[in-house]
């Protein structure tokens, strides 16, 4: 016997008993995304399975736009939009901007749609990010470069950057145990775990930044409140002018440091 097709509200009881905070939500992103009766029962059921909405649906809402978002890879975060409206209060038109560790693309996608005529290239490691970015920044223009941080970019953006957004994880290795069950099994492991204290990223890119970054560009990264202190150290001990942005309603914490004109 063949069952019957999920109604909406059949959705929502199925999502709610999942444990879907957003149940009603959800099932209204789920029954729009779905073409077919049989699609849609397909979509509930990984969603209740466990893996992310966003990797459900195809796509996450970040900074109003709709960013495409693959499977196993990761989901930009409501929080990082303070780091990209920070970015943009310090963009001018035709700024050449970076977005490191770029997963999606999503931040340098959202600088672009902020700032005119931005020169936008994004990076990662992982291949399945980077075939997700190339979809979402190529389709604004920019570039997206496959490698290790800075050894994926092209030689010629060395002391250019006016904007080098990276969005390194930082979460502590011993800490990802108690994330949520869609993080910690459907996104890339090296897209959270920062190390030890979470900020073994964060120094590698800090202490490689100066040298890329434009007379007066500035570094944006996230970081946890715990790690503000540790952060602003390695922030000025490259040489760097650190400044810390928070967004109490957003829980977010992001990190500025800006190289001044006398910086070597």
């Amino acid at each position: 016997m063949t069952a019957a097709p999920l109604d909406e509200s059949a959705v929502v009881a199925r999502l709610r008993a999942a444990g879907c905070v957003f149940a009603e939500d959800e099932a209204r992103l789920l029954t729009d995304a779905a073409a077919t009766p049989a699609e849609l029962a397909a979509l509930v059921d990984l969603r209740v399975a466990g893996f992310p909405l966003e990797h459900v649906v195809g796509w996450a809402e970040f900074c109003g736009l709709r960013i495409a978002v693959d499977p196993g890879v990761f989901v930009p975060r409501r929080r990082t939009e303070v780091l990209v409206r920070e970015a943009a209060s310090l963009a001018r038109p035709g700024a050449v901007v970076v977005d490191l560790c770029c997963g999606s693309g999503a931040l340098g996608v959202a600088l672009a749609a902020a700032v005119t005529a931005v020169e936008l290239h994004a990076a990662d490691v992982d291949p399945a990010a980077v075939a997700c970015a190339r979809r979402n920044v190529g389709a604004v223009g920019g570039s997206v470069h496959a490698g290790d941080l800075f050894d994926a970019l092209p030689s010629g953006l060395r002391g250019r950057v006016d904007l080098l957004l990276a969005n390194v994880p930082y979460v502590p290795s011993g800490g990802i145990a108690s994330m949520p069950r869609e993080a910690r099994e459907h996104e890339p492991r090296g897209a959270l775990d920062g190390g030890r204290d979470g900020l073994d990223v964060a120094r590698r890119v800090v202490a490689a930044a100066p040298a890329w970054l434009s007379a007066r560009g500035s570094l944006l990264f996230e970081v946890g409140e715990s790690q503000v202190a540790a952060a602003v150290d390695a922030v000025a001990g490259a040489g760097l002018r650190p400044r810390v942005v928070t967004d109490d309603d957003l829980g977010a914490t992001v990190v500025v440091g800006t190289r001044s004109s006398e910086a070597n």
